[in-house]
């Protein structure tokens, strides 16, 4: 039992500090950032741009972005889609 406490002080120590150390995804300053961090980061982390950069194009980000729209019900409207995605495709296309 007391190495049960022992451990329990452990994780209750060191999970603050874990949370602290977490990075803050900056994204590129461009027109429509501020669109894409309003709009995608309500429902998820904006780790998933640089993450899936390497993979979508101009293509790949419209799909995604319609997907968040029409399968999960992201509440985003057409045009603030059409600028989120041209902001995706610029910054984060695939090479």
């Amino acid at each position: 039992m007391k190495n049960l406490w022992k451990f329990v002080l452990v994780l209750a120590t060191a999970a603050p500090a874990a949370i602290a150390a977490e990075r803050v995804v900056a994204l590129k300053d461009a027109p429509g950032k501020d669109t894409v961090e309003a709009t995608c980061s309500g429902c998820h982390s904006l780790d998933y741009i640089p993450l899936n950069s390497p993979f979508l194009d101009q293509q790949g980000w419209t799909a995604e972005v319609n997907k968040m729209i029409n399968a999960y019900g992201a509440p985003i409207p057409q045009a603030e889609a059409a600028k989120a995605i041209a902001y995706l495709a610029a910054n984060y296309g695939k090479p």
